[in-house]
């Protein structure tokens, strides 16, 4: 693809967004911007929901790790499905009956203010780190696709940093004014774009091996990489119980424990328009992974049948096969469009819930007159995008791995103590000193790590992405045995 039609492609997306963004700014109240006013229709939501969750992690790296894992992955989102049903059942009615638009607000009636802070400062940490990986990986294809080529290969640090400055500006600029409904909107288009794209490239993978499409299931099968439960290596971070229990919980965590996630499900009408939205996005997200890792087995057998080298960072696998022309000319303007569907997807819901937090959980503006709260959020709106500039820009001198094995690292540390407070807040009565919470929340983490370190230096163990619950219940241990108030 040459860096014209790259760049034309690319116009005419953000252009698409800046319409629905005037579209569905126009005349809302400047406390619209975190919940739509609560009007948002819950199909639409519901899959918008799938581009925010799914985003450039999925559509690059979870077709990158079928050659080293295989189906695996699947087991983790069987997990997921767990999770959405504890979701459905006890978060999503808390939330409503208390009427909340910070869910971490929830912190503050349960033990008091230090732990309401504590929890809305690791959303924040946990949010940053992911919004900078997912961000990360469009600003890594624009330098294969671009950069490269216009440099012969050596980029420049200060070129990859435009990049990344131009996209966090596109991003700031459609989200100012609208926030969430124009959240909710871009995320459906977007969501519709990123499915489309890889339905689009399977099917060109299919044609370039003479199989009807009728036929890809065999196709993908063919790959020898469809394997999915893993039950005879207990001490393996893939184990089937590991990547189940770690998926059930990493669902809690960073989907019903999520300022993000759970903004869009708090901006339905009412409790039964959410569950109905939880529901039918959990059974999509689904059938969305098992499509991308099908696409990953198809990915593989296209490189081995056209002697195409696989890349050594597996992300870069896609991006590769669908700009090097082997699959048709088309198909690298299909993949930009997904690729630009899903970085956007997630990153404007991941700024917007950022702002809604520092606002509501840090600065207090709902106690703000109208206009000074305007002007706060106006300002921490933009502040946050340049966090995430620094952010994304400290990921990329120190990336050595998977984007999305460290994603879920990440979340393994800095979401645990949001799962410790939340259960124990839940499954106790007891009211522990508050000023003593955040201790136990920061050093539940830093044990958590020298555990798992040692038992894979000394017995070959590792926890994998079970290292979560873990986390929590470390967090939920150290909280019962704090003196009560």
């Amino acid at each position: 693809m040459s860096q014209t039609t790259f760049l034309l492609i690319s116009g005419l997306y953000v252009g698409l967004l800046f319409i629905i963004a005037h579209l569905t700014g126009r005349n809302k109240k400047a406390s619209d911007f975190f919940l739509a006013g609560r009007k948002a229709p819950w199909y639409v939501v519901a899959f918008g929901m799938v581009g925010a969750s799914l985003s450039g992690v999925t559509f690059i790296s979870v077709p990158g790790m079928v050659g080293s894992a295989d189906f695996t992955y699947l087991q983790m989102v069987m997990g997921f499905m767990a999770g959405y049903v504890f979701i459905m059942a006890v978060l999503l009615p808390l939330y409503y009956r208390l009427g909340l638009t910070s869910i971490y607000t929830y912190l503050q009636g349960r033990f008091g203010n230090y732990s309401y802070k504590t929890g809305a400062s690791f959303f924040m940490l946990s949010r940053i780190i992911g919004a900078s990986f997912r961000l990360f990986l469009v600003a890594i294809v624009v330098e294969l696709a671009i950069l490269e080529p216009m440099f012969s290969q050596s980029v420049p640090s200060w070129a990859f940093a435009v990049i990344v400055a131009v996209v966090l500006a596109v991003i700031y600029l459609y989200t100012r004014k609208g926030g969430m409904a124009t959240v909710i909107w871009t995320d459906t288009v977007q969501t519709a774009a990123m499915l489309t794209a890889v339905i689009l490239t399977v099917l060109a993978i299919a044609n370039t091996q003479g199989a009807h499409w009728t036929e890809i299931p065999e196709l993908v099968k063919s790959s020898g990489m469809t394997k999915i439960f893993v039950f005879d290596d207990w001490k393996a971070g893939n184990h089937f119980v590991k990547h189940f229990l770690a998926g059930a919980f990493v669902c809690i965590a960073m989907t019903g424990l999520d300022q993000d996630m759970m903004q869009k499900n708090l901006s339905c009408e009412n409790l039964k328009a959410a569950r109905w939205n939880m529901g039918s996005f959990a059974i999509v997200l689904f059938l969305a992974n098992i499509l991308f890792l099908s696409l990953g087995a198809l990915l593989y057998i296209h490189a081995n049948a056209n002697g195409i080298a696989i890349p050594e960072q597996a992300d870069k696998l896609f991006p590769m096969l669908a700009l090097d022309g082997t699959l048709g000319v088309m198909m690298g303007g299909v993949f930009l469009v997904g690729l630009l569907a899903s970085a956007f997807s997630s990153a404007d819901s991941a700024l917007t819930a950022l702002t809604t937090s520092t606002c509501v959980d840090l600065l207090d503006t709902p106690n703000m007159d109208e206009r000074r709260a305007e002007r706060t959020r106006s300002r921490v709106h933009i502040a946050l995008t340049g966090v995430l500039f620094i952010s994304i820009m400290l990921f990329k001198s120190v990336n050595d791995s998977s984007v999305v094995a460290a994603l879920f690292t990440a979340a393994n540390y800095t979401y645990g103590p949001l799962l410790g407070l939340f259960f124990f807040g839940l499954l106790s009565k007891r009211m522990p000193t508050d000023q003593l919470i955040p201790y136990v929340a920061i050093s539940a983490p830093i044990l958590c790590y020298f555990i798992e370190y040692s038992l894979k230096a000394k017995y070959g163990f590792s926890f994998g992405f079970a290292l979560l619950p873990v986390n929590g219940a470390i967090t939920a241990l150290g909280l019962a045995l704090l003196p009560e108030k």
